[in-house]
């Protein structure tokens, strides 16, 4: 039997968390090898091209679980730990449907976005370049890792997420080569500043970081950061960051645009969170690269054409 795709893998795999409760990414390759008859080499069988030791059925499964997880069928008690949600139960008593589900669940997550990855079976194949399909691939590579991120923080405690911010902003070059730059405030009684990058030696210069660990629906408002500019305004700052696992509701986004110019107040959502956290590699690993290459017409036109 040849290698499953993802999607072939999902209600499998909600069977399996079904029947064992909480399991971990790696405690489904041996019961799904089971479900599909592969064979050791199937197994075991790689990429061929890239650099990366990730196996073909493992990486299958690992999309197969990212996706459950983004459509809501599955939840994650904690990183890396898998349980089936109860619109996960629901739905598994018509199995054949699930496919189907995630793949529109998806389709319609990624609707907004410019390069809207199609379904090849309702389009012309040749509806998109090569180029851009792997492009379009690697963008839904990377809302995947970012949704992972955002589970991951919210699993950690306030503290954490707390150190983690600062040592992000000192990661994008805030602090420069200042020595022990950045700083995370006392736990209790903190003035409502959790965090302080210094921008010279002496630290004339300092920016004053707000970091709210909220479940990403939990919105952050006008009195959250009105109580920001407050402590701003006693710290005698003129430069503060207010950064969220959520979100900003659009007038807190408005209140923030009208702040006088004695202020600068800069807001970091979720969504702008993960990707900075991807792009500064913070806490990130690279698994895989892949090269594309074009020819250089600067090398191949001093080459005399044919008459």
């Amino acid at each position: 039997m040849s290698i499953p795709k993802y999607g072939e893998i999902q209600a499998e795999a909600l069977k399996i968390l079904k029947q064992n409760g909480v399991l971990k990414l790696k405690d489904f390759e041996e019961p799904l090898a089971k479900v599909f008859k592969l064979s050791k080499d199937e197994i075991e069988e790689k990429y061929s091209s890239g650099k990366t030791d990730l196996k073909i059925f493992y990486g299958r499964i690992g999309w197969a679980l990212s996706y459950l997880s983004m459509t809501h069928l599955v939840e994650k008690p904690k990183r890396g730990e898998f349980k089936i949600s109860d619109l996960g139960l629901s739905l598994l008593k018509t199995p054949e449907k699930i496919e189907d589900y995630v793949a529109s669940k998806m389709k319609a997550r990624n609707s907004s976005t410019i390069k809207e990855i199609k379904d090849s079976s309702h389009v012309d194949k040749y509806e998109l370049t090569p180029s851009e399909t792997i492009f379009n691939a690697f963008d839904e590579i990377k809302k995947n890792i970012y949704s992972e991120i955002l589970d991951t923080i919210i699993n950690k405690t306030p503290r954490e997420f707390e150190k983690l911010v600062v040592e992000l902003l000192q990661k994008m070059g805030y602090g420069g080569e200042i020595k022990n730059a950045g700083e995370v405030t006392q736990y209790s009684n903190d003035n409502g500043i959790d965090g302080i990058i210094k921008e010279d030696v002496l630290g004339f210069g300092k920016i004053y970081i707000q970091a709210k660990r909220y479940q990403k629906e939990n919105k952050i408002g006008i009195e959250d950061l009105n109580k920001f500019v407050g402590a701003l305004a006693v710290a005698q700052s003129s430069k503060g960051v207010f950064i969220t696992t959520s979100s900003f509701t659009k007038n807190a986004i408005d209140y923030v645009n009208k702040l006088n110019n004695s202020t600068t107040l800069v807001l970091i959502d979720g969504e702008k969170l993960a990707e900075y956290i991807y792009d500064y590699a913070l806490g990130m690993q690279t698994v895989q690269t892949i090269e594309i290459k074009k020819m250089d017409s600067d090398y191949w036109d001093t080459m005399e054409d044919e008459k």
